[in-house]
């Protein structure tokens, strides 16, 4: 039998207390509770772990099977997307995430049948979504006539286009293809086809937004980010090719005029959702590629958007590649609760397939990434209100040098440090030097675990630099690019852009607060070509360079 919840929490403080005390609090690591995984079948035991919340929207989309009523929002979820009968007589709105499943799908169109912007009953699709709404609002409607949604998150999962150039050409000469599009020569074809796309997937988040009042409902799609990327190709092109090549991004998130990010599809999103789901289990060679891949998502994604980014979680590896339906390994699940908020994102959802049940293995995947949240909660506060986050190298050079993975977040002279070597053998241990800006630091990791420890640098005498973490997005830009820096203390600063030759073509000042500062640079008067993006204080400066395309 596992220990009662109280002995956890007395064992977990004890342990939390005789660990740091040594080091005169310059170090509190939250260690591993010591939990019993399920051996059950279909089950997850959620009342293993204590009640805890996280300041990041988590949404469980996992199997409901019998646990108390609202465990998942006991345990660091703030949103369910799957009620159970006990739970709907007394659960508000807000804390549902919906997933409209099967957009273009069901009407046997030439969306669904060979993924075609072209000649699909549109009024049959519109009368599909409205019929949806309606369900899922029981038909609840506003003064405005709008449906009534009761829930506190959207997603639409859409997935009928073609990616690639190749792909699209081979639907060209099908007849289902009106004939004027199949005598366009091939890339003009290829163009109208990503024009006429993008404005189709467009018009199913247009249409909720028209139908249903989204006030306060961030809605988003499955997948369709910036760079969305599979595993296979990740190292094959440099980390400055994928965060500042426009060929990179994918269609359906640019603008057609300017061929850089935005357009109708794009601006109709509130958040974007990668997938981080995994592809090798271990012994494979690649299985460790794992974290340095779900980190790219969300590394690669921030590079084009300062939309917030949820991706999507999946406990089991990817149905492509022969290791479904298996469970990840317990490392890599917990590293999953863990590490995408070391990259920058504000949320997960934790998805499965509906009312999935497994017959050869116990859910302990699950508990494992609970226990992840879990962990992270004992150092919540890192993560509200203004932070650093502390990045070493991108996450696509860490999968070309099969190198352990250290992210950090710094905040009020605190530093947080998440690690994890994924290639290292059972029992192995890895040594690595973590550092921000004059401080460093070498680590002991111990075969998979994750490492989280909290280091207070102000009591080892760190004084950080009084601007520091400038960030430029999107690189390149057409019209306006995020200008992102850090300050110690309220100051005045400067932000400049220059040419490569030297030459100032923009120059303003700023009265940056303590703290995170984001501003706008609008770039649309100036020639396209390369710039350098410069914050002084008058004494430290930073500078990034920028690429203006047209």
């Amino acid at each position: 039998m596992y220990p009662h919840r109280s002995t956890l929490l007395t064992l977990w403080s004890l342990l939390f207390t005789t660990l740091t005390a040594p080091l005169q609090a310059q170090t509190q690591c939250v260690e591993q509770l010591n939990f019993r995984p399920v051996t059950q079948l279909n089950r997850i035991e959620w009342q293993k772990f204590p009640e805890f919340k996280l300041p990041f929207t988590i949404i469980y989309d996992g199997p409901r099977l019998g646990e108390a009523p609202f465990s998942p929002l006991k345990r660091g979820f703030s949103h369910i997307a799957s009620i159970t009968l006990d739970e709907q007589a007394s659960s508000p709105g807000s804390i549902r995430a919906k997933g409209f499943y099967g957009v273009a799908f069901g009407l046997n169109q030439p969306w669904e049948t060979i993924e075609s912007p072209w000649n699909n009953d549109m009024d049959a699709y519109r009368a599909k979504w409205d019929r949806w709404l309606n369900e899922f609002s029981g038909g609840q409607r506003d003064a405005q006539g709008r449906y009534k949604l009761p829930a506190g998150f959207f997603m639409l999962d859409i997935e009928r286009m073609h990616e690639t150039d190749e792909r699209i050409l081979r639907i060209k000469n099908n007849p289902l293809v009106p004939e004027q599009y199949r005598r366009l020569p091939d890339a003009e074809f290829i163009r109208q086809y990503k024009k006429d796309m993008t404005a189709l997937y467009a018009e199913s988040m247009r249409f909720v937004r028209e139908k249903a009042d989204m006030t306060n409902i961030p809605l988003t799609t499955y997948a369709d980010v910036p760079i969305r990327n599979t595993w296979l190709n990740v190292v094959g092109n440099s980390w400055q090719d994928w965060s500042t090549n426009p060929d990179r991004v994918s269609y359906l998130v640019k603008d057609p005029a300017t061929n850089r990010i935005g357009g109708p599809f794009y601006e109709q999103m509130d958040v974007i959702a990668p997938s981080i789901y995994y592809y090798n289990d271990y012994p494979s060679p690649l299985a460790g590629d794992y974290l340095a891949y779900m980190l790219f998502q969300i590394d690669a994604n921030r590079a084009w958007s300062n939309k917030p980014i949820i991706p999507f979680a999946w406990m089991r590896y990817h149905d492509c590649c022969g290791s479904f339906p298996k469970f990840i390994q317990p490392h890599m699940a917990e590293a999953t609760a863990i590490f995408p908020f070391f990259a920058g994102a504000k949320g997960l959802w934790l998805w499965e397939h509906g009312n999935f049940r497994t017959n050869d293995a116990p859910m302990a995947a699950y508990e494992y990434f609970i226990h992840g949240l879990y962990r992270l909660s004992q150092v919540a506060d890192m993560f509200e209100g203004d932070y650093q986050l502390v990045i070493d190298k991108p996450a696509r050079d860490h999968m070309d040098e099969q190198s352990p993975v250290w992210r950090g977040v710094y905040k009020d002279k605190k530093l947080l440090i998440a690690a994890q070597n994924p290639y290292a053998a059972e029992g192995q241990s890895t040594t690595l030097t973590v550092r921000f800006q004059s401080w460093s630091k070498d680590i002991t990791l111990k075969g998979k675990e994750v490492y989280l420890c909290k280091f207070d640098l102000g009591a080892e005498g760190f004084e950080a630099d009084a601007l520091s973490g400038l960030t430029i997005f999107p690189n390149p830009s057409a019209a306006r690019t995020a200008v992102e820096f850090y300050a110690e203390s309220p100051r005045t600063v400067q932000l400049q852009l220059f040419t490569l030759t030297g030459q100032a073509v923009l120059s303003q000042s700023l009265e940056a607060v303590k703290g995170r500062n984001l501003t706008e640079l609008q770039t649309i008067p100036l020639p396209a070509g390369s710039y350098i993006v410069q914050i002084t204080d008058g004494q430290i400066r930073l500078s990034k360079r920028l690429l203006i395309g047209r």
